[in-house]
Order: C-alpha cells, then structure tokens, then sequence
C-alpha cells in the first residue's frame, strides 16, 4: 500500500476517524491493529519476521530487567544479562543479514575463488532495516538502563510495527515515542492542520520533484555512454531525487502521526546546508546518525580495545594525534556500518568509508585547519567563508552520490571521469518523458524540477535563517488556506502526470 496512493490515504482517513472516535482507552489497541493491517497488506508470509523481532526482543527486555530486579551476586547478574543481550541481537541481526547480505556473500566468494555457488531466493520483508533497529535500540536501552522495559506484548508490539514510520523511518526510541503511542489523545484542531500541511509538503517534494527528477537519473546511469555528456546533470538530479523522496517521505510520515497527536522525530534539518560532512550527517537521516552514536560509536570508542590503542597510539605519535586516531577509527567503522545498511553490494560498502575517510581526516587535520585560517585571516562567521563550506561540502556529497546510485563501483568511476573530461548539456534533451510522450515533455520536466527546487530552497533558506514557515502559514486567513491545499489538490498530480514514472518512496525498500 503506497504511501502516495488513494488506498492509502482512504486508510489513514478511516484509522484518524476511528482513533478519535472510540474512548480513548482504547486508541492504542486501534492504532496496532490499523499497524498490523497495513503490514499484512504487504504480504502475510513477510509478517512473520516482524513478528519474531517483536517477540524475541519482548522477551529479551523482560528477562533483563528480571534479573536486574533480583538479588543476585553481580558479576552472575551481569553475565547472565549480557548473554541475552547478545541472543537477542545475534538472532535480530542474524535474520536481517541472511536476508539482505547472503547473495552479496555468495557474490564476492564466487568472484574472488572463481566458485560457482548459486544465489538463493530469500523473502525481503518491507522495512525490516528501520524496525531491526528500532527494536534493537530498547533492548540495549534496558541493559544499559537507560529505559525500563515494556511488560504488555501488545504495546511493545505496536511500538516496533507503528504504520506510518515502519517502511521507511524514523527510528524512534521507546522512552520518547512509547509514552506517545499508549497515552490518550484528543482531538486538537491544530495538530490535524500541521499533520496536513506536511503530508502536503512532503507530497510536492515526492510527486513533483523526485518523480520527475527519477526519469533523468535513470535514463543517465542506465546509459552511461550512451549521455556520457550528462554525468554532472545526472548526480546533480539524483541529489535533488534522494533528498525530496526520502525528506518528502519523512514529511508524509511526520504528518500522519500527528493527526493521531504522536509527534516523532525529525530525520532531516536541511542537509545542503551543511558546512562539513560531519555537519550533513547531523542533518541527514538525523535517527540513523544518533542510533550508530550511542549503539556502535560510543561503545566502539569507549571499549577495552580502544583503550589501548588509545595508549599505543599516544606512545608512537604523541598526545594530540594519539587521542583523535581512536576517535577517527571509531567513526570509520560507523561509517562502515552505515555503508553495510545502505545496501548488499561493494558500491555502498565505499560509500560508508568515503563518509568514514572524510570525516576522520577532518578531525585529524582539525588543528591544522586552525593555524591555516589564522594565518589566511579567515573568519568563521564570515558569510563568503560561510558560502564557500556550504559548496565544498556539496561537492564532496555529491561524490559520494556516484556511489549509492551506479549500478556498480566501475561504473561510478566511469561517471565520475565524464563528469570531468565530457559535458553535452544538449543530451538532456534527448531524454524521453514516458515512451508515447517521446520528447514531447522533456522541458517542461525540467522546468517544473527547477522551479520546485526554487520553492524548496526559498522554505529552506527561510527555515535555517530561523522562520517557522509552519506558523506563518496557521496564521492565515481560513480562505488563503482553503485557497492553497485546493491549488495542491489540483496541481500535485498535473505537475507529476508528464514524468509518468511515480514510484514507491526509495528507503522503503530497506
């Protein structure tokens, strides 16, 4: 059941009408079952993996917290603790990289001994990147007690499968997002119009600028030599396709929970804004980023292991150098994970460590860069020194993009070249719009894509320079509000129907 679909959003009308409708000592029960209905639309067999996760880690917590609770001598209690939390995770993430990481396995034996092994046919449930995680997240929360555990199955069950969030995020944390999910709500006008308003906005980003964007980055980089002229117009298009589908996503998410008065976490904080890589991934896929800080970071970083190398390293290259290499080996190996959750192939595996490299270079080279803006009279608040960090970083984003989208690691390579050495900006005219419309829409494609792009940056800028767009817009007169979700209604789809390729949101698949 697509996100942007009529099914849908009939499906979203009936459980809001219903939540606010039955005593509210029920709500709960009605948001897991519309939860569980929504999955099991995808496919019932796919369920069983949510299932599982949700009874593993329920039990998981419950059996942590029991033996935190009894009088037990302390190193028994806290063996006893830690087996469990390595069952729990070692059978959750077991299941998740059988399913998404065996044929990626079988891939790299077979090219690098020559074998022959064949590749398996495994059911990929929808999501199951986003609740793994979610999930994981409260069973290590109890065992570093930073949360108690849930008792009702149900309520743990509706907190792992909550619909608008499980496809496709965010990752919430059950101190935050549980309490919401199982106390009362009332109907509050408010909440209803800022849930609307960004279902909208997240609908223009996807409908209008990805599903347009989309048919340009996949003609480009499924032809790499055919628009060998156009690999600078294709990262560029496939930034604008990234960020408006899976922000766009976000906003649909966000807005839908809202109407049930849940306000969940934001993912993204205008990322082309960014003065740094390390600044973009404060800003981008924002859940992601704090669960691989307090899950892989901070214990990587504080472990045993890295004690000691912290002492080797201040040995070998004195204080400052021996106390940031740990630091920038702890984000390496982040970024690794965080390549290896992207995806089941060598592309993403470099995508991660390019992210890793940068930002562990940074902190290494950060003493230098301060001695070099001193001597260069280099002010950090100046606005052209402001500008020119927002377009380095956009470059070096950019690059990485090469990698999440070509089909392989040669073929990023291959367009990374044509980026610098070729550029025929004609070809994109040669791009068709759909295969009866021919080239018939192609501009008007483009200009659409720009002219939204306009509008996302103009919010954006207002936003970062501190304007709460949301608040201007409830001011309003009721007409102009009337006036301008008429006008989407009515434009959404116009301005998406040339592209003809409207697609499911990308991060769904994960």
């Amino acid at each position: 059941m697509s996100l942007i679909s009529m099914e849908f959003l009939l499906f979203v009308f009936l459980a809001v009408v219903g939540y606010y409708w039955i005593p509210q000592k029920f709500q709960w029960i009605w948001l897991l079952i519309f939860s569980y209905i929504y999955y099991i639309s995808g496919g019932l067999q796919v369920t069983s993996f949510l299932v599982f996760t949700t009874i593993t880690t329920y039990l998981g917590g419950v059996f942590l917290e029991k033996i935190s609770e009894k009088n037990m001598e302390k190193q028994k209690a806290k063996k006893k603790k830690k087996q469990i939390l390595i069952s729990v995770l070692l059978l959750n993430f077991g299941v998740l990289g059988v399913l998404k990481y065996t044929n990626f396995a079988i891939g790299t034996v077979n090219t690098l001994f020559g074998a022959e092994f064949n590749t398996l046919q495994f059911l990929l449930p929808l999501g199951i990147s986003f609740y793994t995680f979610q999930s994981m997240g409260y069973i290590l929360d109890i065992y570093w007690e930073r949360t108690t555990a849930e008792h009702n199955l149900f309520r743990f069950a509706l907190f792992v499968s909550f619909f608008p969030q499980i496809l496709q995020g965010p990752i919430g944390r059950f101190s935050k997002l549980g309490t919401q999910l199982f106390e009362a709500h009332s109907l509050h006008s408010e909440e209803i119009e800022q849930g609307i308003l960004r279902i909208f906005w997240g609908y223009f980003k996807k409908m209008v600028l990805a599903d347009n964007a989309v048919i340009f980055v996949n003609a480009i980089f499924d032809a790499p030599d055919v628009y060998d002229g156009l690999a600078i117009i294709g990262v560029l298009a496939y930034s604008i396709q990234l960020y408006c589908d899976f922000s766009g996503g976000m906003d649909v998410v966000i807005g839908i929970a809202k109407l049930f008065g849940i306000t969940l976490d934001e993912n993204f904080k205008r990322p082309y804004f960014a003065i740094s890589i390390t600044d973009f991934w404060h800003r981008w896929h924002i859940t992601l980023g704090t669960w691989m800080k307090d899950y892989v970071f901070y214990p990587v970083s504080l472990s045993g292991w890295m004690k000691h190398f912290s002492k080797f390293s201040k040995k070998l290259f004195g204080k400052q150098i021996g106390r940031t290499l740990p630091i920038c080996l702890a984000n390496l190996i982040v970024f690794l994970v965080v390549g290896i959750w992207h995806g089941a192939a060598w592309k993403f595996i470099i995508y991660g460590l390019y992210n890793g490299l940068i930002i562990a270079f940074s902190g290494l080279m950060a003493p230098n860069y301060r001695k070099w803006k001193q001597k260069l009279h280099i002010v950090e608040d100046n606005k052209g020194f402001h500008f020119f960090q927002i377009v380095r970083t956009f470059i070096l984003v950019n690059i990485s993009w090469f990698f999440d989208i070509a089909k392989d690691v040669p073929t990023a390579l291959l367009m990374m070249k044509h980026a610098i050495t070729k550029c025929n900006l004609y070809q994109i005219f040669e791009i068709k719009i759909g295969e009866a419309s021919g080239t018939k829409y192609t501009l008007v494609a483009i200009l659409v894509i720009l002219f939204g792009c306009l509008a996302v940056f103009i919010v954006s800028f207002l936003e970062e320079s501190g304007k709460d767009i949301a608040v201007f817009f409830a001011r309003q007169h009721w007409l102009v509000k009337c006036a301008v979700y008429v006008g989407l209604i009515l434009l959404l789809p116009a301005l998406g129907q040339p592209a003809g390729e409207a697609g499911g949101f990308i991060y769904a698949q994960f």
